[in-house]
């Protein structure tokens, strides 16, 4: 397959095709994206025109010619069109970087397995050789083999069967599955006829072509077009929800890559991007100025707090960079008019209270700095209080500069955090505390039985706090076998969350660039994914409204108005 890396040419052919516009970004955004057959210059014009157009369009072409170059061409390939390869895996990237629903036709298929790692026989005929002919010569409505359905997978749910007769006209096919893919059917002579990445993605792939039976008025054919209408009406109401409501996410990491040449306005292999926020329609982040604990002398102290100064100061500096595309935001009047101007938002939080020092006054200066939470401690204890990781004593709370600290947060409106916290620290800052607090990343620990994570008892005194526990989509937060854990998990910790804080009690904080990450959810393009799983477990755009930023931002509030209400009663 060729490259996906584009010439100057290349990119200008591709915006007058509509696909890339003058500033870097495209403009696909269709419901589905059939990635079917042979596609001429004009179809994919007319694809780009429709996807702008008709938003909620099926976009389908067809062909029996199949083609796929991987390096050097096998020599028995018919033809070679690596200009054809590049547009078509162009496309197909952009749907898949939108979480766009995909189904994949015969050379679809096969585009979507080499586009995410797998690899294909090159020429059926002689270097897979069977008794089942694989390019027939008769009608496609003609079936010419069965192939058999795994039970239990999608497509087997699709259809209802376990077997389906079909027709074939391509003479490559899968020899290496790609990562994150499992074969779904086959046919008789071990060829893979069907491949998928649900639940995690929605993307589905069949050698055969389902079109021609359904234009001829097969009821079983037509069932997989009626699945990914109704997947990609669910995908369009995730956007259109997204467009209405306050979007945040509350921890990142990202701050720590600025000095590795890493850029919040370029899409990289960060997480964390303005195009990726774009492409997962999220409006908002939190970007954490995070400091390591180090020896708590005062020298180290000192050097902690001029640490945290420059990092903040160079999320200024970065934003400054993209002022045309996004701004610092302090309060959720900021958020709003940056949303309504077209731009992203970043909020400033700071991770570990180190970054305070011993002394108080530098509170002051981070509210001054624009900082709007300070999460009170990492992996280890600190002045301040303990750990719920590397600590002498879990039990243990905060200590008599802890309190001080507390005390001093409330009064200038600066919200607290205590993810990371022991639990002996969260029941003291409960008790200390005059205002809300939040768990800026912190996920189930009745799910998964892990320190980071936030116990039943402490969920139900959140909440009854006033303050907002935001999920962190870490994968040992998530799942005990990191490896298996995925966005499927993160929704049932979510929704778990919910029932026992309540609707108006939970958040996301996904904790990317700095370990979050899962299956289904590697950045912020991924986020449209959890808006859809949690429409398809029946909560509304109301819910999401609450889930995705209302509630932070009711919180964050109240904090930050905490200390005017206090100074008029003074007065």
């Amino acid at each position: 397959m060729s490259s996906l890396t584009l010439s100057k040419e290349e990119e200008k052919r591709l915006k007058g095709l509509g696909f890339l516009n003058n500033k870097g970004t495209d403009n696909f955004s269709a419901r589905i994206l059939t990635v079917n057959g042979k596609v001429t210059a004009a179809q994919h014009r007319a694809m780009a025109d429709a996807a702008e157009t008709f938003g909620n369009g099926i976009l389908t072409f067809t062909t029996r010619q199949t083609v796929e170059v991987q390096g050097i061409p096998y020599e028995k390939l018919e033809e070679v069109s690596p200009a054809r390869d590049t547009f078509d895996l162009m496309v197909l990237k952009m749907a898949a970087d939108r979480n766009i629903p995909i189904l994949g036709i015969c050379r679809g298929l096969q585009l979507m397995n080499v586009a995410f790692g797998g690899t294909l026989y090159q020429d059926l005929p002689t270097q897979h050789p069977s008794s089942v002919n694989h390019r027939q010569k008769e009608s496609g409505t003609t079936t010419t083999h069965p192939i058999s359905i795994i039970k239990g997978s999608k497509l087997a749910d699709i259809t209802g069967q376990e077997v389906l007769q079909v027709n074939t006209f391509h003479h490559q096919a899968i020899q290496k599955l790609a990562p994150g893919f499992k074969i779904t059917a086959w046919a008789p002579d071990s060829i893979a006829e069907a491949i998928e990445a649900y639940p995690i993605r929605q993307m589905i792939g069949v050698q055969f072509h389902p079109e021609i039976f359904t234009a001829a008025g097969d009821t079983t054919m037509h069932k997989l077009f009626k699945f990914l209408v109704n997947k990609a009406d669910t995908f369009n109401l995730a956007k259109d929800i997204h467009s209405r409501i306050l979007s945040i996410d509350t921890h990142t990491d990202t701050p720590l890559w600025f000095k590795n040449g890493y850029s919040v306005g370029l899409r990289k292999d960060n997480m964390v991007s303005i195009p990726k926020m774009e492409e997962g329609k999220l409006d908002a982040q939190f970007l954490a100025a995070f400091i390591w604990q180090g020896k708590r002398d005062d020298a180290s102290s000192q050097k902690a707090v001029e640490s945290t100064t420059r990092l903040i100061q160079s999320i200024y500096d970065e934003v400054e960079q993209y002022k045309d595309f996004c701004g610092i935001a302090l309060t959720e009047e900021d958020l709003v008019r940056l949303k309504n101007e077209g731009k992203k938002a970043f909020f400033i939080g700071i991770e570990n209270g180190y970054a305070i020092g011993k002394d108080l006054k530098n509170i002051k200066k981070y509210k001054q700095m624009g900082v709007n939470y300070i999460t009170l401690c990492h992996s280890y204890d600190n002045d301040i209080c303990h750990s719920s990781t590397h600590t002498e004593d879990a039990t243990q709370g905060l200590t008599q500069f802890g309190r001080e600290v507390v005390k001093e947060m409330n009064r200038l409106g600066i919200m607290i955090d205590i993810s990371h916290a022991s639990e002996g620290t969260f029941w003291d800052v409960i008790k200390y505390s005059a205002q809300p607090i939040i768990a800026s990343h912190s996920s189930s620990k009745a799910l998964c039985d892990h320190d980071r994570n936030l116990t039943d008892e402490q969920l139900r005194a959140l909440a009854k706090n006033g303050g907002v526990a935001q999920l962190c989509l870490l994968d040992a937060y998530i799942n005990k076998k990191t490896k298996a854990a995925s966005i499927c998990d993160a929704v049932e910790h979510l929704d778990h969350m919910i029932k026992v804080a309540g609707i108006d009690h939970v958040g996301i904080g996904t904790d990317f660039d700095g370990g979050g990450g899962l299956q289904g959810c590697r950045g912020d393009n991924d986020l449209i994914n959890l808006t859809i799983k949690m429409i398809e477990k029946g909560y509304t755009e109301e819910d999401l409204r609450k889930i995705w930023g209302g509630n932070l931002l009711r919180v964050m509030k109240q904090v930050q108005e905490a200390p005017l209400l206090s100074s008029k009663k003074r007065r």
